[in-house]
C-alpha cells in the first residue's frame, strides 16, 4: 500500500492549513457563501439538504486498519457515529459542523487520507477494481497505475476548472469489476498478441441524464505513454468541452458531438505535442510506487477447520457461498463483507463496525481493507483457515449477511433523505425491497441479480447499469419510480431498457416482485441468471408481468 513521503505530507498539511484559513474567513463573514462555495468543493465539503456533508477520498478503495479506525474516530467525535461508503470508493460524513471541518481534515492527514478533489469540476477520486492485487483472474495489480494517476491529477494546474467533473476507473482484470465503460476515462490493463503489457483506453462513458457506454480510443497503449496520453485526452476535453450548458458539458457529449474519430485525431495531435515533455520521470515514479504494492507474505496452513465448519454450520456455508471469491494464492480467499443487512441503509457502517473490520483486517487479513463501488467492504487476503473466526467476529458486529451479489445487495444513493439534488427517496425503497425478499426467502433461489437505485437523474446509484434499475423522479410533486432492465456494468456493459410508465412509492416493491417472479417462471433452470434470461427473452415477458398482471389484479379488486 502506498505510504506518503515527505513531499506528500507537507503538501497535504499546506492544503489543510489553507482551507482552515478559508473556513475562518467564511465564519467571520469575510467570504460570502458564493465566494466560499468553490473553495469548499475543492476540499470535498458540500452543503446538503439538512447540513454540510464531507466526502473523504479512499484512493482506489484501499485502506489500512489504522485508517479505518481513524474514520471511526471521526464519525464518533465530529459526526453521528457512522459513515456512508459510496459508489466512488469514498466515505461521506453527513453531519459535520463547519468549524470542525479543518480539524477533521487534519485528523485525516494523520493517517494519510484527504478530501481533495472529491467534488468540483476537476479529476475526482481514481477508482479501481476492489479485488486488485488479490483476484485470481488478474493480469496485474492496477493500483500502482491508479496511484500514479492520483498524484498526476492532484492540483494539476490545467485541470482544476474543467467543463464538468471527471472520473477515472482502472482495472487489471479482463473481468471488469470497476465499471470502466461507464467512466469519463476507463483504463484496462491488457497484453497484446506478443504478450507485451499495455492499456486499452476507453473514453466518453458516463451515466446521469444522458447515459453512454465508453468507446475505445486506443486499443493498445504502451505503459510509458500512459500519462502523456491521459494529459492529451483531458487537455483536449478541456478545450472542446462545452461550458454553456452543464448538462452537455461531460466528455461523453464532447465525444458524441465531435465524433470519436475527430476527437481521437485531436487527442493524437495533442499527444504528439505533450509527449516530448515527459522525460521518463513518470515511469521512475511508477516503479517507486509499485514497490509499495508488493504482495503480502502469504502463508501455508491446513484448511480442514474451514471444511469442517462448512459441513457443520449451514449459516456459515451460506455466507461462504455468497461472500467469498477466488484468490490467486492457494489456500486464500477474498471476503466481501456486506453492508446491506436486510432493512438497513445500504453502504452505512457504524463506528463500532468500522473498528471491528479494522481489528479483523489487522489480525487475519494482512492489514488491508478495500471499499467497493458496490458499497461493501472487502478483506482481500484471508487464509481460509481463519474464515470461521472471521465469520464469528462479523456475526457479533451484525456484518455477516450472506447476500453479496443477490437482490438485497442493492446499490443506493442517499436520495431525498440527504441530498439537495434528489427528487425521490432511495434508501427506504432499497430497505423495503431487501426486506420483502428476505421475508419471501426467494433471493438465494433467484441467484445473482444486481439491483441499483438512484433518487434523481444524476444516477449516483448506477441504476442504468443495474440488471434491474430504479430511477426515482418527481412527477407533479409525487414520487414516481421508473424501471429499467438489462443493464450491465461489466466488460459487456450495457444501458438498461426502460419498461414503461413509472410506479408510485407504494407500488414499486410489488412491481419488482412481479419482475422477479416472471424471471423464475421463464428461466431455463437455476443456472440461467436474470441477466441471461433477459438477454434471451427480451423485454416483453417482464413488461407483461409489470403492467398486465397489475391491471388484472386491479380489475379483480
Amino acid at each position: 500500500m502506498y505510504r506518503y513521503n515527505d513531499f506528500d505530507t507537507a503538501f497535504l498539511a499546506e492544503r489543510n492549513a489553507q482551507f482552515r484559513a478559508q473556513v475562518e474567513r467564511r465564519i467571520d463573514g469575510s467570504l460570502t457563501e458564493d465566494e466560499f462555495r468553490p473553495l469548499r468543493l475543492m476540499n470535498g465539503l458540500y452543503l446538503q439538504l439538512h447540513a454540510y456533508m464531507l466526502r473523504v477520498a479512499i484512493p482506489y478503495g484501499t485502506l489500512r486498519s489504522a485508517q479505518m479506525r481513524q474514520l471511526a474516530m471521526i464519525a464518533d467525535k465530529w459526526d453521528k457515529g457512522y459513515g456512508h461508503f459510496t459508489t466512488r470508493q469514498n466515505i461521506q460524513y453527513n453531519w459535520p459542523k463547519l468549524p470542525d471541518v479543518p480539524d477533521i481534515l487534519d485528523a485525516l492527514g494523520e493517517v494519510q487520507l484527504h478530501a481533495i478533489q472529491t467534488s468540483g469540476n476537476t479529476i475526482r477520486n481514481v477508482t479501481a477494481d476492489h479485488f486488485a492485487g488479490a483476484a485470481a483472474d488478474e493480469i496485474a495489480d492496477p493500483r500502482p497505475v491508479a496511484e500514479l494517476l492520483r498524484q498526476w491529477s492532484t492540483d494539476h494546474p490545467e485541470f482544476q476548472f474543467l467543463p464538468r467533473k471527471f472520473k477515472f476507473a482502472v482495472t487489471g482484470s479482463p473481468n471488469d469489476r470497476a465499471v470502466t465503460r461507464a467512466h469519463d476515462i476507463g483504463v484496462r490493463m491488457i497484453r497484446n498478441d506478443k504478450g507485451d503489457p499495455g492499456y486499452e483506453v476507453l473514453v466518453g462513458g458516463g451515466l446521469g441524464r444522458t447515459p453512454m457506454i465508453g468507446k475505445v480510443i486506443r486499443d493498445f497503449l504502451p505503459p510509458e505513454d500512459l500519462l502523456p496520453y491521459m494529459e492529451a485526452i483531458v487537455s483536449t476535453y478541456n478545450t472542446l468541452g462545452r461550458r454553456d450548458n452543464k448538462y452537455k458539458a461531460r466528455i461523453k457529449i464532447t465525444v458524441h458531438e465531435n465524433g470519436l474519430d475527430t476527437f481521437r485525431d485531436k487527442v493524437e495531435a495533442r499527444f504528439a505535442e505533450v509527449k516530448p515533455h515527459f522525460s521518463g520521470v513518470d515511469q521512475e515514479i511508477l516503479r517507486e510506487i509499485e514497490a509499495h504494492f508488493a504482495p503480502p507474505a502469504f502463508r501455508n496452513a491446513p484448511t480442514e477447520a474451514y471444511e469442517a465448519e462448512r459441513d457443520a454450520n449451514p449459516a456459515f456455508r451460506a455466507w461462504a457461498d455468497t461472500n467469498l471469491s477466488d484468490h490467486r494464492a492457494e489456500g486464500y480467499a477474498i471476503v466481501t463483507v456486506s453492508l446491506k443487512k436486510h432493512g438497513d441503509t445500504p453502504g452505512d457502517a457504524t463506528s463500532d463496525q468500522m473498528r471491528v473490520l479494522a481489528d479483523i483486517a489487522e489480525r487475519y487479513a494482512h492489514d488491508e481493507l478495500r471499499i467497493s463501488h458496490e458499497q461493501n467492504v472487502i478483506l482481500p487476503h484471508v487464509h481460509v483457515s481463519d474464515l470461521p473466526a472471521i465469520y464469528a467476529a462479523l456475526r457479533g458486529a451484525d456484518l455477516a449477511t450472506a447476500n453479496v451479489g443477490l437482490i438485497s445487495d442493492i446499490i443506493a444513493c442517499p436520495g431525498m433523505d440527504y441530498c439537495a439534488l434528489a427528487t425521490a427517496r432511495s434508501i427506504p425503497v432499497a430497505q423495503e425491497i431487501a426486506t420483502r425478499f428476505e421475508e419471501l426467502k426467494l433471493e438465494h433461489d433467484v441467484g445473482p441479480l444486481k439491483l441499483k437505485i438512484s433518487g434523481c437523474i444524476n444516477a449516483c446509484g448506477h441504476h442504468h447499469v443495474g440488471h434491474i434499475g430504479i430511477l426515482g423522479l418527481d412527477r407533479a410533486g409525487v414520487e414516481n419510480y421508473q424501471i429499467t432492465l438489462g443493464g450491465d456494468g461489466t466488460e459487456e456493459a450495457a444501458i438498461g431498457q426502460r419498461t414503461g410508465p413509472g410506479f408510485a412509492y407504494d407500488e414499486i416493491t410489488d412491481a419488482i416482485e412481479r419482475i422477479v417472479r416472471a424471471y423464475l417462471e421463464h428461466r431455463e433452470g437455476p443456472d440461467e441468471t436474470f441477466l441471461m434470461a433477459y438477454r434471451r427473452l427480451g423485454l416483453d415477458p417482464f413488461k407483461a408481468a409489470l403492467y398486465d398482471d397489475a391491471k388484472g389484479k386491479a380489475h379483480a379488486a
